[in-house]
């Protein structure tokens, strides 16, 4: 009997180029944005200014602003959803591809991030007392700010950008008491003799 050849293997999967990668990730950011506007989130903070940069921890400017100390995490969500989506879809989907992927679970988590559950979570159970939500513009910057490390794992070797990663947390510890692992931990299973040793900290600058 003649071998039978399926349909997809003979069909040629066009490679998803990097500008439409980027400008479908620009566009689920811009939806995202749009979705926290209507879900009842801020454009900007309440206080009249847009900054580049807020170096506050846990007061109400925190998350208001274009990039604080918590966007080094949204880094470091890029650096690792490069690593996840390598190892799902490596050979299958294009770096591009991938790229579209993070971009659209980063805006997932931007979204239910700004539900009133987890607001009420961060507030309960982390060191953010004053948390009320991210302003939209935060968001974005968030949004952006993962791009830049999924890019950064594109292009770096393996180890540095496990280096990077290391570093980056090790500096957030020691300076705002706080990271992307604690973050995690403290929303998931708050542990209170962490959320007291934060409380107690000051910004080590």
């Amino acid at each position: 009997m003649p071998r039978t050849t399926p349909v997809l293997s003979a069909v040629a999967i066009p490679r998803l180029s990097r500008r439409a990668a980027l400008l479908i990730s620009l566009a689920i950011i811009a939806a995202a944005a749009g979705i926290l506007l209507a879900m009842g989130r801020i454009p900007m903070c309440k206080c009249g200014t847009i900054k580049l940069w807020h170096g506050g921890r846990g007061d109400s400017e925190m998350s208001q602003h274009i990039a604080d100390w918590y966007t080094y995490s949204h880094v470091l969500h890029g650096i690792i959803f490069y690593w996840l989506l390598s190892v799902i879809f490596k050979g299958r989907l294009s770096v591009a591809a991938r790229l579209v992927i993070a971009t659209g679970i980063e805006a997932g988590w931007e979204i239910f991030e700004n539900t009133p559950y987890t607001i009420n979570r961060y507030r309960a159970q982390t060191i953010s007392r004053d948390y009320y939500g991210d302003s939209v513009i935060n968001a974005v910057g968030d949004m952006l700010a993962m791009v830049v490390g999924f890019v950064v794992a594109a292009r770096l070797p393996a180890w540095v950008t496990v280096v990077l990663l290391v570093a980056t947390e090790v500096v957030l510890l020691y300076l705002i008491r706080d990271n992307l692992v604690l973050n995690i931990v403290m929303l998931v299973y708050p542990l209170e003799w962490i959320k007291q040793w934060q409380l107690t900290g000051k910004l080590a600058l």
